[in-house]
């Protein structure tokens, strides 16, 4: 193979990737021995459609089962009389499918986009089956673990595959076209949850998955073959793997049990975060050591990879941490219903849509993609530092929220391209993996964070009534207006951060062709 093929080159045409040899240092030692076996052309304009319909509606399942579940917890908790567990129905989905994202990132690199898309969506499928069986709630926990593991999987490998048959320039307008299969997801996954739960049983939210995987995996597969091939086989670490995975599942418990289970400075939460700590510090020495770590610390080093995990993170975990405490605001505040609380939070999701597919267009036309990014996210901080300074009704309220949402969903595309740009071809399944894994974090942390906020400002006692579901006339609305300040200004900060750190990343030339 020649090296024109292993910089990711078709026979015609520019590199797939313009920012490859600058990190090649980013490589284990090693791993530059053994090239990756190159497809001899990308797809056609028809294929490429194909291929797109298949992983929308690939990441559409995964999608759908974070937010199917919730508006159905109550026919479940009332059929096997079990309401102390019943939060782990959605705390072990997010618990495993943070966990893997790394791994299945990572393995696709190692063993190919096909075999870790399929493995995913088998997983899936059957932790979908397992949960619509479940007899009783520990099965049905174990299930959604199940289920969670091949969720997990999917978002990055997806976001790897179309890494490898998009040209870094046209591949915001792509990354923008996901971002509205999750906005879509999240608002037809309550709806959806509430009819089948109501109307039919609730084991068809699962059931629902297994024709619509099949159908996806039917429409994929054939395609495949014609996607160019990055891969390169070599050792995986696992030791690495389960360092990571474990030092961030014991994190997650501690924000997951802080504050309900424990209190925030108990002895046990305490030693969680030791335990926490110490796994981490394990898996950085190993992966100094390593030959071939599971995760090179290199690579998510330079002057692009952190800066562009970083904003992300901040951006998707500012509008995850409102988004999740918004319907308190709404039912208190301004006197909405529960469904009218859920219908609400719209604007927030299909706007911010918007502003990634804008974004995502403007990276086609554009020498100087990052600026549409920075102004978004600049834009989006003055919008929560509005909503921090003045208390408005529900309607200009909304209009600020979606305002917010537009500003903060230009980030998105740009981050995944900048990043994905910056790395070697046989290591975008690694560091896509990597930036979803430490997104899912920095949501876990910020809305924990949110939450103490909230606990701090209205007391232990108002905000113990409202998670128990009948005291939320205990709230005072001005305890609560003055409450979210603090969240909407706490927001504002981590936008004008998110905006800085793209101030600073390295704006590298994005290949293929202008549209």
């Amino acid at each position: 193979m020649s090296t024109y093929e292993r910089l990711g080159r078709g026979p015609s045409g520019p590199p797939i990737s313009s920012g490859e040899g600058a990190v090649r240092s980013g490589l284990a030692e090693g791993e530059g021995d053994a090239p990756p076996v190159v497809a001899s052309a990308r797809p056609g304009g028809s294929e490429i459609r194909s291929i797109l319909v298949s992983l929308m509606l690939t990441m559409f399942l995964a999608a759908l089962a974070q937010t199917i579940v919730a508006t159905a917890l109550p026919p479940i908790g009332r059929q096997f009389h079990e309401v102390t567990t019943l939060t782990w129905i959605i705390t072990a989905y997010l618990l495993a499918s943070t966990a893997v994202a790394p791994l299945f990132g990572t393995l696709s690199d190692i063993y190919g986009r096909r075999a870790m898309i399929v493995t995913a969506l088998g997983l899936f499928i059957a932790g979908s089956v397992l949960c619509a069986l479940a007899q009783n709630m520990a099965t049905l926990i174990v299930a959604r673990g199940v289920q969670g593991i091949g969720g997990g999987g999917i978002l990055p490998v997806v976001q790897t595959i179309i890494s490898d048959v998009v040209t870094p320039r046209e591949r915001g307008r792509y990354q923008a076209y996901l971002s509205g299969v999750w906005t879509a997801a999240g608002i037809a996954g309550p709806v959806l949850g509430g009819v089948f739960a109501e109307h039919l049983h609730w084991s068809m939210i699962f059931w629902i998955n297994v024709p619509l995987g099949f159908v996806s995996l039917a429409l994929l597969l054939p395609k495949m073959g014609s996607i160019p091939v990055f891969h390169r086989r070599r050792r995986v670490d696992w030791t690495g793997g389960m360092l990571l995975m474990t030092s961030a599942v014991v994190f997650m418990l501690v924000l997951t049990w802080g504050g309900n289970r424990f209190a925030w400075l108990s002895r046990e939460l305490a030693a969680m975060q030791g335990v926490s700590l110490v796994l981490a510090m394990v898996f950085v020495r190993h992966a100094r050591k390593a030959s071939e770590p599971f995760l090179p610390l290199s690579l998510i080093g330079g002057s692009v990879v952190p800066y562009a995990i970083a904003a992300s993170a901040l951006a998707l975990s500012a509008i995850i941490g409102i988004t999740v405490h918004l319907p308190l605001y709404y039912q208190v505040v301004h006197h909405l219903g529960a469904s009218e609380s859920g219908l609400a939070l719209i604007p927030i999701a299909a706007v911010s849509t918007g502003g990634a597919m804008l974004a995502g267009r403007a990276m086609t036309h554009t020498l100087r993609y990052k600026r549409i990014a920075i102004a978004g996210t600049a834009f989006a901080a003055v919008m929560a530092a509005i909503m921090a300074a003045v208390t408005m009704p529900l309607w200009p309220l909304l209009a600020m929220l979606s305002l917010f949402a537009f500003g903060l969903g230009t980030i998105f595309p740009v981050s995944v391209v900048s990043l994905q740009n910056a790395v070697m071809r046989e290591q975008v399944g690694t560091v896509t993996g990597a930036m979803n894994f430490f997104r899912a974090l920095a949501c876990s942390f910020v809305v924990a964070a949110f939450a103490a906020v909230l606990l701090m400002t209205l007391g232990t006692d108002a905000m113990i009534g409202h998670e128990g579901g009948g005291q939320i006339s205990a709230i005072a609305a001005s305890d609560l207006t003055r409450a979210f300040r603090y969240v909407f200004a706490a927001t504002a900060a981590m936008m004008a951060a998110a905006a800085l750190l793209l101030a600073r990343m390295e704006e590298r030339p994005l290949a293929g062709p202008s549209a």
